[in-house]
Order: C-alpha cells, then structure tokens, then sequence
C-alpha cells in the first residue's frame, strides 16, 4: 500500500468537476483508492464520496492506494494534483 499527502491547490477545493476529472483517471485502475480527510475515508472512485468530504482549496488529503498497479496509480493522482488541479 502506497500512502501519501497532497495539498489541495484547484480553486473552489474538489467540486463536483475536479472530483469526476479524479474519478475517470482512476477509475481505469485496479487498485483501491481511499481519500482521507481528517477522520472521514471515502472512495476514491466515487464522485459523490468525494464531494461529501467537503474539500476546499488548501486542504490537506491523505491518499492510500492499494493493489496491484498502486504505483502507477500514485504517479497519475500526483500528477493530477500537481499539473491539472494546479491554479
């Protein structure tokens, strides 16, 4: 299992939008993807788990991937926070 942080940097935090763009790229993958905030863990192959964590820009996730292809999975959502939801 691969565990990491990313700080939220996409302007009005993971709306409905940013939280589908993370949906469709990790979808394709194997592994188990669980986002964290805080006390709260969801899905991270849900669009509506991800927006009932209320993540707003500058909050800290904790993402734990699992399975298989885990690392190839860590290195599109590091890519995603750090170039797409970059603003």
């Amino acid at each position: 299992m691969i565990q990491f942080e990313v700080t939220v940097t996409v302007e009005g935090g993971l709306h409905a939008r940013p939280a589908a763009l993370f949906v469709n790229r990790t979808s394709q993958f194997q592994s188990k993807i669980t986002l964290n905030k805080g006390a709260k863990k969801v899905d991270g192959k849900s669009i509506l788990g991800i927006m009932t964590l209320g993540v707003t820009q500058g909050d800290h996730l904790t993402i734990e991937v699992d399975g298989s292809d885990e690392e190839h999975v860590a290195a599109e959502i590091r890519e995603l926070f750090h170039q797409e939801f970059a603003s």
